[in-house]
C-alpha cells in the first residue's frame, strides 16, 4: 500500500477500478456474439466424416465459389485502395463547389441497403443499362459476369478504404513536403519517400477492411452476379443454398473453410503491415 493525496492506492492496482469485472463481462460478452457461434461451425461441420466434408467442401463448384469470393475480393480491395487514395486525396487537398456533399456521398454504401445497391448497380449494368448498353455493343458486359461481382465488392469497400487514408492525410504535415522539395525532391520522390510511407498504416487497414467485407458480402453481389453455378456465384450463396436444400452440415463444411481461409488471409495481411512498420522504425 502507498498513500496518494492522502488516500491509499494499492500497489498494482490499474487506472480504471472494477477492471477484472469488465474484463470478465467483456469476455462473456466476445463468447457469447463471437466465439460460440463460431465453434458451431465447426461443430456442426464434424457430423460429417472426414471423406463427406472434403466432398462438400472441395467439389468443383466449390472451388469455383472460392476462387471468385476470395480472388474477387483481393482484385475489389486493391482496386479500393488505389481509388479511396485518390478519392481521400481530392476531399483533402482540394476545394471545389460540393466537397462537402461529396463527402457525404462517401458513406452512401454504408447506408444503403445492400439489396437496393445491388439492384441499382445491375439495373445500370445490364445489356439495357444506362451503362451497360454502350458497352455492349462493344461486346462488353458487366452484370451477370464475374466483373459484375468485383464492381459490386468495389461499392461496397471503397468507403473504408477512404475513411480510414482521410485522417491521415488531415494530419499530415505539409512542410514536411516543402521541405523535401526545398532540398531538391521532385514530385515522384516526394510521393513514394514521404507521403506514402506516412499513408500507408492507413492505406493497409483500409485494404484489410475492404477485403473483409468483400468477402463476406451477399446481398449488393447476388443481383448482379447472376449465380451461375462455377462462374458467377459467390461462396454465401453455396452456403444459403445448402441451407434452403437443408443440407445443414454442407453449409456448415462450406462456412469452416471460408472462416479459416479468410482468418489466414488476414493474419497476413497484418504480418505483412507489422513487419513494414518494424522496417521503417528500425
Amino acid at each position: 500500500m502507498r498513500a496518494v493525496a492522502g488516500r491509499s492506492v494499492r500497489a498494482g492496482a490499474g487506472p480504471l477500478p472494477g477492471f477484472g469485472p469488465a474484463l470478465g463481462l467483456t469476455l462473456t460478452w466476445l463468447s457469447l456474439i463471437v466465439l460460440i457461434p463460431l465453434a458451431a461451425v465447426f461443430v456442426r461441420a464434424s457430423g460429417l466424416g472426414v471423406d463427406e466434408i472434403l466432398a462438400k467442401a472441395f467439389s468443383d463448384r466449390a472451388l469455383a465459389a472460392y476462387r471468385l469470393s476470395f480472388g474477387g475480393a483481393l482484385i475489389a480491395a486493391a482496386l479500393s485502395s488505389i481509388a479511396g487514395l485518390l478519392i481521400a486525396w481530392v476531399l483533402v487537398r482540394y476545394s471545389f463547389p460540393g466537397r462537402r456533399l461529396a463527402d457525404a456521398m462517401v458513406d452512401l454504401p454504408f447506408a444503403l441497403p445492400t439489396a437496393v445497391a445491388g439492384i441499382a448497380l445491375t439495373a445500370l449494368t445490364a445489356p439495357n443499362g444506362l451503362i451497360g448498353a454502350p458497352l455492349a455493343a462493344f461486346g462488353i458486359r458487366i452484370a451477370f459476369t464475374p466483373t459484375g461481382v468485383i464492381l459490386a465488392m468495389v461499392f461496397i469497400g471503397l468507403p473504408f478504404v477512404v475513411r480510414t487514408v482521410q485522417p491521415v492525410l488531415e494530419d499530415l504535415d505539409r512542410e514536411v513536403e516543402e521541405a523535401a522539395a526545398s532540398l531538391g525532391a521532385g514530385r515522384g520522390q516526394i510521393l513514394w519517400r514521404v507521403i506514402l510511407p506516412a499513408l500507408a498504416p492507413g492505406l493497409s487497414a483500409g485494404f484489410a477492411l475492404a477485403f473483409a467485407r468483400a468477402v463476406g458480402e451477399y446481398g449488393s453481389v447476388i443481383f448482379i452476379a447472376g449465380n451461375m453455378p462455377g462462374v458467377s456465384e459467390i461462396a454465401p450463396l453455396l452456403i444459403v443454398t445448402s441451407l434452403e436444400q437443408y443440407d445443414y452440415a454442407g453449409a456448415s463444411a462450406i462456412a469452416a473453410v471460408m472462416l479459416i481461409a479468410s482468418f489466414i488471409l488476414l493474419l497476413i495481411v497484418n504480418g505483412l503491415d507489422a513487419r513494414r512498420r518494424r522496417a521503417m522504425e528500425g
